[in-house]
């Protein structure tokens, strides 16, 4: 079983940068792709970046392209998500999500299958 810690929620006014992080323990990310999710309050809950641990290949929403970047360390276990340029849309609770590979859950399919969440972290963007 994976167990999921999402950190680096927090209070930021617009134009600033955060990065979040999800450190995995229970069991290694290899062989898994990892996903970040959010879901804003009285909103759906989004796709917002995925990472594929196999190969590197990412994937990024439209709302998020150029402004947030997913990165994997191996060593630590750990994938991170930079926000740079942050915006009022961007406040929402953030999840780390893990899924099993071959995953046809992460972007850009963004089907509701993901195997393991993290209890999410809240990142909220001041104007």
């Amino acid at each position: 079983e994976v167990r999921l810690v999402e950190s680096g929620g927090g209070l930021v006014q617009a134009g600033g940068s955060l990065r979040l992080s999800c450190a995995a323990s229970g069991s290694s990310f290899d062989g898994y792709a990892i996903a970040w999710f959010r879901q804003a309050p009285g909103k759906e809950r989004e796709g917002v970046s995925s990472i594929r641990r196999n190969d590197g290949r990412t994937y990024y929403a439209d709302s998020v392209k150029g402004r947030f970047t997913i990165s994997s360390d191996n060593a630590k276990n750990t994938v991170y998500l930079q926000m740079n340029n942050l915006k009022p849309d961007d406040t929402a609770m953030y999840y780390c999500a893990a899924d099993r590979e071959p995953s046809t859950n992460i972007g850009p399919f963004w089907a509701d299958g993901m195997e393991y969440w993290g209890k999410g972290t809240l990142v909220t963007v001041s104007s």
